[in-house]
């Protein structure tokens, strides 16, 4: 009952501020510097540099090591239980970071939300992005979100010449990305980045290598 004002009992969380707090405003109230905007990219970018920070640590090779193979960590002197409830712990303080941001985007927080469907999309993300990447999974993210805005019209009906097509229909996009994480786990489960981090010079590297083939192909057709 203390916790009610809080909480709001059973029903939906509410009162929570909005990203429009974070502004700053002069004594009239005008917007001297919008922070609404930034905040959230500047709260994502803290917590990867913190994750890539603690993946190149001794207890991110440790959890390297655990992933690979359970026996071999434990003969390394690595301690399974100490480990795996670290990692626990570490994965709630960042879900727990992005349902704050999630809380502070919606202004209101109800259970009904988060239904098993969110867990295929976190899941299809991570997949798509790449099970070992940190910026696989950022642009995993991005792709995922986009693709599911794109495909929007799908859960709208859809008639052809008067006649309406049944399967366009609420929830076919959610059908047509739960088909592709199962084409991505079948055939493709490295996902888009694999266990590789992006790299501006890996990208400028495979160009360059693109355009010596290119340049080379050119003048031997030129010789010829």
């Amino acid at each position: 009952q203390a916790l009610g004002p809080v909480t709001n009992g059973a029903n939906m969380i509410t009162q929570i501020p909005t990203f429009n707090n974070f502004n700053i405003t002069d004594a009239n109230g005008a917007v001297i510097l919008r922070l609404s905007t930034f905040f959230p990219f500047l709260i994502a970018i803290l917590c990867i540099a913190v994750i890539v920070m603690l993946i190149n640590s001794s207890y991110g090779r440790a959890f390297k090591a655990i992933r690979e193979d359970e026996i071999a960590a434990e003969a390394m002197g690595i301690n399974l239980a100490r480990h795996k409830q670290m990692s626990f712990a570490i994965g709630a303080f960042f879900a727990a970071i992005g349902g704050g941001l999630l809380a502070v985007h919606l202004t209101a927080i109800d259970p009904n939300q988060f239904k098993i469907a969110l867990t295929y999309e976190l899941l299809l993300i991570v997949v798509l992005g790449g099970l070992g990447s940190v910026t696989g999974t950022v642009i995993g993210a991005f792709v995922y979100t986009a693709g599911k805005e794109w495909l929007r019209w799908c859960d709208n009906p859809l008639s052809i010449a008067g006649v309406q097509i049944p399967i366009f229909r609420s929830g076919l996009r959610m059908v047509i990305f739960s088909v592709l994480l199962m084409v991505i786990v079948l055939f493709y489960n490295r996902g888009l980045m694999g266990t590789s981090e992006f790299s501006w010079n890996g990208i400028f590297g495979t160009l360059q290598r693109w355009g010596k083939k290119l340049t080379g192909k050119v003048r031997k057709e030129a010789k010829e």
